[in-house]
């Protein structure tokens, strides 16, 4: 067949352009077909058995404390022990200088000596008197002074007696002893320093220290959470002596764990708090009055506690917690949640979560509400499989 060649020309142009819109249309038809959804890290929610602990911070305190103050006054004429070391009680720990306590110690007993020897004397005349006035040898009257006498001379035994205990107690106070076992700090006073009985200021200090006790305070809003959640059955107790254990002020925890000795029945005011007070075994003496801890007391078992991992929880512009969930249809469903506390690495969710639900923990910047998803376990290689 003839033609002319500007027609072979504009054959050939509108085949070109047919092929090449043919492979435009194969090329977008298969695109849908590549597409793959977003794949996603996911954790099934299960309820779980969780022990929930509060932390508190507080201070230690001597289990016993005893100010050593001298009874009687005097010239200190020795301290019997050595500052810093442990003391028995009853151990000897300074000597008061007792020749006066002595010396009126004596004086006493001389004083008793002479009361009983004046009793016997009237003892027997009395006596005497009595068989005396059966036989009208004598007056009743002059029985009468006899008797009388011999009340007024047991009574005179009675008060030398007495003195004599009272000259032998202030005698024995020139020992200054200690009043409990524990660790004495530094003296107050040295050899030749003049005491007086009951002074204000101790001349030593000792203080028990196993065990040792540690006060923190608890405000009254968690107290009556704790309460309320008791009161529920959310929460069950672990009984009246209730653990606690121990961090030391530079973070390591203290081996021994420690019980719940009570809670103050009075709030304090300005703080609106209430203290607890917590018992703690202290053999090697590691804890010390005054030192800065952290208690951490066993509030009780959530038997049916919903745990999210932190890194699964969001916040919308208005503070509110939230997760994305894959729900039905393997859509991402957005979901708001209430947190109560962090548990470790979780947060204990009271609401918006119940058992069965997928969190997504993996790939969350790859998906919005709606958007259909693969889910795979978190820790499963997201990346891989997209």
């Amino acid at each position: 067949m003839n033609t002319k060649p500007g027609t072979r020309l504009f054959v050939a142009a509108v085949l070109s352009m047919g092929v090449l819109l043919g492979g435009c249309r194969e090329k977008t038809d298969a695109a849908p077909q590549q597409q793959a959804h977003p794949v996603v890290g996911v954790i099934v929610v299960q309820p779980q058995k969780v022990s929930l602990t509060t932390e508190l911070s507080g201070r230690t305190s001597a289990h016993l404390i005893a100010e050593v103050r001298p009874q009687v006054g005097g010239i200190i004429q020795k301290r019997l022990f050595t500052e810093g070391s442990d003391v028995k009680a009853n151990e000897v720990l300074y000597q008061i200088d007792p020749a006066s306590y002595r010396a009126a110690h004596n004086s006493a007993k001389a004083a008793l000596a002479r009361a009983e020897a004046t009793f016997g004397s009237i003892r027997l005349k009395e006596e005497r008197y009595r068989e005396l006035v059966k036989i009208n040898a004598i007056s009743q009257q002059e029985y009468d002074d006899a008797s009388a006498a011999l009340k007024e001379a047991r009574a005179e035994v009675a008060a030398a007696q007495a003195a004599v205990e009272t000259a032998s107690i202030h005698l024995a106070y020139t020992s200054v002893k200690a009043p409990i076992s524990g660790r004495i700090g530094r003296s107050s006073v040295t050899t030749g320093a003049l005491v007086t009985a009951s002074q204000g200021a101790p001349l030593a200090v000792i203080q028990q220290l196993d065990p040792v006790y540690v006060d923190v305070t608890q405000t009254t809003s968690e107290l009556l959470r704790l309460k309320r959640a008791l009161a529920s059955g959310l929460l069950k107790s672990n009984g009246d002596q209730a653990e606690v254990r121990l961090l030391l002020e530079d973070g390591s925890a203290y081996p021994i764990p420690g019980t719940l000795k009570f809670s103050d029945v009075t709030v304090e005011p300005t703080t609106g708090s209430v203290a607890l007070r917590t018992s703690f075994s202290n053999p090697d003496n590691l804890l010390l009055p005054g030192m800065f801890v952290r208690a951490i007391l066993e509030e009780g078992v959530n038997e049916q506690a919903i745990l999210v991992p932190q890194r699964g929880v969001t916040r919308n512009p208005a503070g509110h917690a939230l997760v994305m969930v894959v729900g039905a249809e393997e859509k991402v469903e957005q979901r708001l949640i209430t947190v109560d506390r962090t548990v470790g690495d979780q947060w204990l969710v009271s609401t918006g979560l119940q058992a069965g639900d997928r969190v997504i923990l993996e790939g969350i910047q790859k998906t919005r509400p709606g958007t259909v998803v693969t889910t795979v376990p978190f820790g499963g290689q997201v990346a891989a499989k997209q």
